[in-house]
């Protein structure tokens, strides 16, 4: 991790679009501005956690779909008639 100190209004660099720009410190509290392309998603780390959690809990409970039998004997109702083998 690297580790700067900065003042109001100074900035730090990642990359060559993305500027972070210190606004205002007051107390225990800093306040920072983000620049970033659109492509660039930003969040704060409790939101990204929040976000990873519920993705995690979506996949695992991902809905079972039935599988329907159209009586031809195949489950694409397209499909026509069933081939019979040899």
């Amino acid at each position: 991790m690297l580790i700067l100190s900065r003042k109001v209004n100074e900035k730090v660099m990642i990359g060559e679009d993305i500027s972070i720009s210190i606004i205002e410190v007051r107390g225990d509290q800093v306040r920072i501005g983000v620049d970033a392309p659109k492509t660039v998603k930003v969040y704060r780390r409790e939101v990204f956690d929040a976000i990873k959690a519920e993705n995690e809990a979506a996949l695992a409970s991902a809905p079972v779909f039935p599988e329907f039998n159209f009586g031809n004997g195949r489950k694409d109702p397209e499909a026509g008639p069933p081939v019979s083998e040899p």
